[in-house]
């Protein structure tokens, strides 16, 4: 399961940023190298492009990882790859680092971890509706969105909630909505009306156990490309 919210998902640089660099050590994955083409070194960007994603490795960070090279490096502790940052089949004279988040971070959001490590990461996973809410302590400026639509839902059976349509159905019968602790549309969505807190649960972790022991009664924060097809 995945920490991002339900407004938007970009992938933002904190505008305290300027460069980062880093070391790997690390394992296997010898390819041939790629050929060269335009020089990103030569227009300003970092020797290395720290990006830090919002959960373990998962089709929906595949457009990050084709940025990837061959002849890339593997760091299994720091759950790191590593390799020269290709566009088009072509190096372009810096390399790309893609860092797992979500327990490779303690849980943390990846815009922390921007600014903890600013001489490692350049680029991070933060929602639109986390770009607001932290725009004052650390503010960030949006440089791409990966998707057309955001695959962040609230699920729930039908068998068991048979008049809910919408999100805002889920309040009347009081439905027992789970979600990861901080998750800024939450907020929204009880400011709003939508929900109600008291109906609200932040204990979500990732684990299907909850979901599965409530048998189906409760709703829960999941991605429309992956929870549905598992659970």
């Amino acid at each position: 399961m995945k920490i991002r919210p339900l407004i938007g998902v970009a992938i933002a640089a904190s505008l305290a940023l300027a460069a980062c660099g880093g070391s790997n050590s690390a394992s296997d994955t010898t390819m041939p190298t790629a050929a060269e083409g335009i020089d990103l070194a030569a227009a300003g960007c970092p020797a290395t492009v720290g990006i830090q994603t919002d959960w373990f490795p998962e089709a929906e960070h595949g457009n990050l990882y084709n940025l990837v090279g061959p002849g890339y490096t593997l760091d299994a502790k720091a759950l790191t790859v590593t390799g020269d940052l290709v566009s088009g089949g072509k190096t372009t004279g810096v390399k790309v680092q893609v860092r797992a988040g979500g327990p490779a971070i303690g849980y943390g959001r990846p815009i922390a971890a921007m600014y903890e490590k600013p001489e490692e990461i350049l680029l991070g996973f933060v929602g639109t509706d986390e770009a607001v809410s932290q725009s004052t302590a650390k503010p960030s400026m949006a440089v791409a969105a990966p998707f057309n639509i955001n695959p962040q839902i609230i699920m729930w059976d039908p068998t068991n909630n048979p008049g809910v349509k919408t999100i805002a159905d889920l309040k009347e019968p009081g439905v027992k909505v789970r979600y990861f602790q901080d998750a800024d549309y939450m907020k929204y969505l009880i400011q709003s009306g939508q929900l109600d807190a008291k109906q609200t649960d932040d204990t979500y972790d990732g684990s299907p156990a909850a979901f599965i022991a409530s048998g189906g009664k409760d709703a829960q924060q999941g991605f429309g490309t992956a929870e549905p097809y598992a659970y």
